[in-house]
């Protein structure tokens, strides 16, 4: 089974982009992130046309998840239990699209979105660190409640967990997002918690995930390393191969993030699905 999560950066503008890539790579799930789109204007036909099935959740313009597989979806769910919502005044806090989890054959997928943090003292930072230790418990709660199925779960992350992560000079320690001891410390946890493994670093020790549009940041290679597939034990030991997409970066109208994928091994025949071209 090959799996690929991708940050899409708003799946109507690249939709025939995305859908390409995810038939020419062979991809049997697609996690997708940043759909920025409602449910309603999801371009289903698109997918559907190609083989796949569509789980997704998208409450306006910003944030946006979706599950894509021609393997068949089933028991999709939106958010995940606990999970914060956000109000800058802390008055009300509302859900936002950021996570979306369904079963796949033996499999439990999950594309999360994780909030930015804006800033070290934003009260978006609090949401963050909160919003990953809620997906931590839940995800581990998941798994006690059902131990026979696999997890893997999928995403921007908006961490870079180590600091080969960083090859863009403007994170800077002390003063940026996504690099502080907060964040790398709630993501340690929460992979801690879960019981999850980081199932591309072994075979790609090198490459960034994300790359700013201005300044020539990917002629520069001054990219970031945000976007993971992570999975439980039986998953990662089944990996057999992984890979950055680092040339979807590239051509008309590029996401500012590049897809990951993973190649699973199922223990028996390749599944032979039809592709609709």
């Amino acid at each position: 089974m090959r799996i690929a999560t991708w940050n899409v950066n708003s799946v109507r503008t690249r939709k025939l982009r995305v859908v390409d890539f995810l038939v020419e790579a062979d991809i049997d799930v697609g996690l997708l992130q940043e759909t920025k789109c409602t449910d309603e204007q999801f371009p289903i036909e698109e997918f559907e046309a190609a083989g796949y099935e569509v789980f997704h959740w998208g409450l306006n313009q910003w944030n946006g998840v979706a599950i894509v597989s021609r393997r068949g979806l089933s028991h999709g769910e939106v958010g995940f239990a606990g999970m914060p919502g956000f109000d800058k005044h802390g008055v009300d806090p509302q859900p936002e699209a950021r996570a979306v989890s369904a079963t796949v054959g033996d499999m439990r997928l999950w594309s999360v979105y994780v909030p930015n943090g804006r800033g070290l003292h934003d009260p978006h930072m609090a949401y963050k660190l909160s919003w990953l230790d809620a997906l931590g418990h839940a995800m581990a709660d998941y798994s006690r409640q059902y131990p026979d199925i696999q997890t893997l779960v999928g995403g921007d992350f908006n961490v870079a967990p180590r600091p080969e992560d960083v090859g863009d000079p403007d994170f800077i320690e002390g003063v940026s997002t996504h690099i502080s001891p907060e964040e790398r410390g709630a993501l340690a946890s929460l992979l801690s918690t879960a019981e999850l493994y980081d199932l591309v670093r072994p075979l790609v020790p090198e490459g960034f995930t994300y790359f700013d549009y201005k300044q020539g940041k990917f002629r520069k290679n001054h990219g970031i390393r945000i976007d993971f597939l992570f999975g439980g034990q039986a998953v990662a030991d089944s990996v057999l191969a992984a890979s950055i997409e680092r040339d979807q970066r590239t051509g008309e109208q590029p996401s500012d993030h590049v897809p990951v994928v993973v190649e699973l091994d199922e223990g028996e025949e390749d599944f032979d699905a039809p592709m609709v071209f």
